[in-house]
């Protein structure tokens, strides 16, 4: 019993070690990695990496080939546009609620993130920086207590993260322009203009991606 305590968690542990890498741009899409590798780097045996990696790939993040490695799944080249149409309308959703009620500590919660993002920028943290820029969206998600629109939401998270990691890993992203529209969102969501949300946040997707956002 004890010997399978060990390998699940082990298991676990590459799992969850391989796909932060892959999120946060560490495993850059189109590379190519072996079980080995992966084993030494974590200093484990090479079962727990087999199966992780074996979760990787029917969660869409890996693509297997037997003797040669794994590659990582690279962003598909439509992927981002599905993302962002999918996150506008959980997003303006959730801000058509929010408004609805006392927003005070959102608020509160909103201006404290946009303030953990200045000094992650200042400090060239790109990674931290990600995160903290999909927790933000996600605080006023959230807020709207609509569990169904949350759990879509969070199955999005992910996917937003590695398109954002990737974004500020090439350089195209200016962390600037990102915190100041992100002071903005949270400024429209306290005077209740969702209209003027909406509008904003499709020029801050589709600046943070680099696409038009077609539809919108």
């Amino acid at each position: 019993m004890q010997l399978v305590s060990k390998t699940y968690s082990s298991a676990e542990l590459a799992y969850r070690e391989v796909k932060e890498r892959i999120l946060s741009g560490g495993l850059p899409g189109g590379e190519l990695i072996s079980e080995g590798e992966i084993a030494t780097d974590l200093g484990m045996s090479r079962t727990p990496v087999r199966e992780a990696f074996l979760r990787l790939e029917a969660e869409g993040w890996m693509k297997l080939y037997p003797k040669r490695g794994a590659l990582v799944v690279p962003i598909p080249p439509a992927e981002a546009e599905h993302v962002v149409h999918a996150r506008y309308v959980v997003e303006t959703g959730a801000v058509r609620a929010v408004v609805a009620a006392d927003r005070s500590a959102l608020i509160a919660e909103l201006r404290a993130s946009v303030d953990r993002q200045r000094e992650l920028a200042a400090a060239a943290d790109f990674e931290r920086f990600a995160v903290e820029d999909t927790d933000f969206h996600r605080s006023y998600v959230v807020a709207a207590g609509n569990p169904l629109l949350s759990g879509f939401y969070d199955s999005l998270r992910e996917r937003q993260r590695r398109m954002n990691s990737a974004a500020l890993h090439r350089g195209s992203t200016d962390t600037g322009r990102i915190i100041e529209q992100h002071t903005g969102l949270a400024d429209l969501i306290e005077s209740g203009d969702v209209a003027g949300f909406a509008t904003a946040l499709v020029d801050h997707m589709s600046g943070v991606h680099q696409l038009e956002v077609r539809g919108l």
